[in-house]
């Protein structure tokens, strides 16, 4: 990991040790880069906790310590409830809170004073929509991003946390964006970077013949759930032969009819048997009984490939993957590993994220977040709609 060295527990028992008055770092930023971090809501186990902590005081993976990667320069955080911990870590850490974003990125200055932004909108009080849609202000703030880079003449790289915004046209807009002012960016989820049991990481051009990713969450979930998913079916679906094409339809089925549509073929119940052999924790009796009233998601692609998600209401809260490739006699099979509550995934996201800042090129592509938050789009809409649903404006192309 280059500069994202991993420091002994001699040198390092923990990231910090706090004083009277503000933290003090044992060790230092790896590097001396600085970020502007964008949140909605600050509170402890939330996404900006996840990710913007672990940049302000450093973080551990099975026990091993790193350093921050990066300096937080500023922080806004846009609503603030009694279980706020954002501006007790911002005194502790003598981080300046911004009144704005823009003050964020300037520092309060005329001019973009940052190296990296991270764009962590997730969590807080905002309207629901009738897809069951969170309306997030991703795409406002990005706005606001924007708008100092062209003011400033330049820019600097930006992480988008999970899917880029809660519809296509929006994901769509931002990407062109980071494509017009050739800014290096990533979105996405932590379940593409988490460790996976066995290391499933299959050799680009792999053939695949069909797969399933796995997840948890019920209708009440709404996208939350089925967005992990998708990504954890598609870090692997972009590595076949070819390359990604896009998607050219997709169902959403839930209940009776998504366990109908096994028995018909459209997707491989001996895939989703394949998984769970996999999964550590699970319930005692029968997924198909557990699991009445499962969802799946019926995906398309526009190589003729056909893939599914599947995520249990009850049966197990874990995500995984398997799928059938050619020359394979068996599935190829892993869990996503989430352990709780260290929640790992999140330090291998920050560590990607910081190798962009430092290096100013993406670790992996922002396209994956691109195509998933336009599937997921797309099937709330056939939720709603009760039908197959094309998709021709998803002919996202890019290789892993």
């Amino acid at each position: 990991m280059g500069r994202f060295t991993l420091l002994t527990a001699l040198s390092l028992a923990t990231a910090l040790v706090p004083n009277s008055a503000s933290g003090q770092l044992i060790a230092p930023p790896a590097s001396d880069k600085s970020v502007a971090a964008l949140t909605t809501v600050y509170r402890r186990y939330s996404h900006a906790d996840n990710l913007v902590t672990r940049f302000m005081e450093g973080y551990s993976i099975v026990g091993q310590s790193f350093p921050p990667p990066c300096k937080v320069a500023s922080l806004y955080i846009e609503q603030v409830p009694e279980i706020d911990i954002g501006r007790p870590l911002a005194k502790q850490w003598g981080i300046p809170l911004a009144k704005t974003p823009t003050e964020a990125l300037t520092r309060g200055g005329a001019k973009l004073a940052v190296d990296g932004v991270l764009l962590i909108a997730e969590h807080g009080d905002y309207p629901i929509n009738e897809k069951g849609q969170k309306l997030y202000p991703r795409r406002r703030l990005f706005e606001d991003v924007v708008k100092v880079f062209r003011a400033s003449g330049r820019s600097v790289p930006v992480f988008v946390d999970k899917h880029l915004a809660y519809n296509w046209t929006d994901a769509k807009w931002m990407y062109d964006q980071h494509k017009e002012l050739g800014f290096p960016m990533m979105a996405g989820s932590s379940v593409p970077v988490a460790p996976r049991q066995p290391d499933l990481r299959p050799e680009v051009g792999i053939e695949w013949q069909t797969a399933l990713a796995v997840g948890y969450g019920d209708a009440s979930y709404g996208e939350g759930f089925g967005y992990h998913a998708l990504e954890g079916l598609q870090v692997m679906m972009e590595r076949r032969k070819g390359g990604e094409t896009g998607v050219k339809a997709v169902q959403y089925l839930e209940g009776k009819s998504a366990w109908e549509a096994a028995k018909a073929g459209q997707w491989d119940r001996s895939l989703l048997d394949a998984a769970l052999t996999k999964v550590p924790v699970k319930g005692k009796g029968k997924v198909d009984e557990d699991d009445k009233n499962a969802i799946v998601y019926l995906i398309e692609y526009r190589d003729g490939l056909r893939a599914a998600v599947y995520l249990s209401p009850r049966h197990f809260q874990e995500y995984g993957f398997a799928g059938k490739a050619k020359g394979k006699a068996e599935p190829l099979a892993c869990w996503y590993q989430y352990p709780r509550p260290q929640r790992d995934p999140f330090s291998y996201q920050v560590q990607a994220v910081a190798q962009m800042i430092v290096t100013g090129k993406a670790t992996y592509p922002v396209e994956r977040t691109l195509l998933t938050t336009g599937m997921v789009d797309a099937l709330l809409e056939s939720r709603i709609k009760g039908q197959r649903i094309e998709t021709p404006h998803l002919g996202v192309k890019y290789a892993p």
